[in-house]
């Protein structure tokens, strides 16, 4: 959430990050109502200070015997306005709150400026496309013809945007998440995890996915919603906290199944396992000090991109423009890997850098070591460490072979029990 008071203080400021992102300025919305709701203040603060002259000055006539029927009118009086002020409050300050809570973060000065993701800015590109001498097949094609991915089935459980893995691919997606986990936890030190796919409202809102992105959300009756990424889960595991200077970094990962409502532009992805309502992904969130934030965003895409380079995926890494960044992000790398299969280059990781915007709704601060000033608040960062679906894609897409069979990455050989291939599985003779 934007602190209210760099509105009040550099209002041409915060204006201009909403332009960055192609929004319309919105301080002097905000301090119109801001200074409604502190004129509300001032006048409830006078009232009570009157209604607790009148009790002295009520004890005292009393004391002396004389008539206090006129200070006692006085004081219901003010208690009236008092309660009408209270409600003119509670008003006041949850209309501020819900402006507050929808205004995203601001994008930070080094953050290219562009307004949708044809102006994101290309950093790097590791390893070399493939090369065939045969026309490369989109993985779904190759799934279904090695009879280990199932969408008609899956749409018979669930509905369109599902899918089915049997047998290898089933497998390959679990060694996968595995062999992420292990590089997340040994050689970058992240503290693995295990959450609950249900949180609640407040969760949601402290990494900033409620109140603007409600439809997104898969919302259970009991009120719970199921996890859209378990960066929501990792980072409210300190909310309301103040930790120790000490502490920190913390940095937690965990493989989990997401859920998203939402399953992108209308007409897009409608093939395949690219976009789809449920998906598994390995995530990574750090909270870090201030100081710490910058290397530490830095650090966690190093993790992201080894897992791709110990996989031998080409991909490339894109610094994400002002218009394309999340809700969220105050900055923003995108690992986007080669996929054969559509001639180009899709997005499998985003690793982002919130600030403060997280822990402010989440209200999580940290002490100084050296108990210098007062408590301030941790900067938050989260990142896919990889999207486990988009992973299996880009190897079958990469690593597929003239005869439909799929040849198993070596760094995934040990997960995978010394399996080198995928091909087409036989039972008692006959093709599953």
């Amino acid at each position: 959430m934007i602190d209210i008071r760099l509105i009040r203080t550099q209002p041409e400021f915060f204006d201009r990050g909403l332009e960055r992102r192609g929004l319309m300025p919105l301080s002097a919305k905000v301090l119109e109502i801001d200074q409604q709701h502190r004129q509300l203040l001032t006048e409830s603060q006078q009232l009570q200070a009157a209604r607790n002259q009148l009790a002295k000055d009520f004890g005292m006539a009393k004391a002396k015997g004389q008539d206090t029927a006129a200070l006692a009118d006085q004081s219901e009086h003010i208690k009236q306005q008092l309660h009408q002020l209270d409600q003119k409050l509670v008003s006041i300050e949850q209309r501020l709150y819900q402006v507050l809570s929808e205004i995203p973060n601001i994008p930070a000065e080094d953050c290219p400026e562009g307004k949708d993701e044809s102006d994101n800015v290309e950093m790097r590109r590791i390893g070399v496309p493939p090369v065939f001498d045969f026309t490369p097949k989109p993985h779904e094609e190759l799934g279904l013809n090695l009879g280990l991915m199932d969408f008609e089935r899956a749409v018979k459980l669930a509905g369109s945007r599902f899918i089915v893995l049997y047998g290898d691919l089933a497998r390959l997606e679990r060694a996968l998440a595995q062999f992420m986990l292990d590089i997340h936890v040994r050689d970058f030190d992240y503290h693995e995890v295990y959450v609950p796919l249900l949180v609640n409202e407040s969760a949601l809102f402290g990494t900033g996915q409620l109140p603007k992105f409600q439809e997104d959300q898969f919302q259970a009756n009991t009120g719970h919603y199921l996890i859209p990424t378990a960066e929501v889960a990792l980072t409210n595991l300190v909310a309301g906290e103040i930790l120790s200077e000490a502490e920190l970094p913390k940095r937690y990962t965990a493989y989990t199944p997401c859920f998203r409502a939402e399953a992108g532009s209308a007409g897009r992805d409608t093939r395949g396992m690219i976009r789809q309502h449920q998906f598994s992904k390995v995530e990574l969130v750090s909270i870090v000090t201030p100081d710490q934030s910058v290397t530490e965003h830095e650090r966690m895409t190093t993790a992201a991109e080894t897992v791709l380079q110990r996989l031998d995926l080409p991909y490339r890494v894109m610094n994400l423009c002002t218009g394309d960044i999340g809700f969220s992000a105050e900055k923003t790398y995108d690992l986007e890997v080669w996929l054969p299969g559509q001639n180009t280059y899709r997005e499998i990781s985003s690793c982002s850098r919130c600030g403060t915007f997280q822990a402010r709704r989440m209200n999580t601060r940290y002490r100084p070591d050296k108990g210098e000033g007062k408590n301030q608040f941790v900067h938050t960062l989260n990142g896919s460490g990889l999207a486990v679906g988009r992973t299996l894609v880009a190897i079958l897409e990469n690593y597929q072979q003239a005869d439909g069979s799929v040849r198993i990455p070596a760094a995934l050989q040990p997960y995978m029990g010394g399996q080198t291939r995928i091909d087409r599985p036989f039972s008692k003779g006959k093709m599953v």
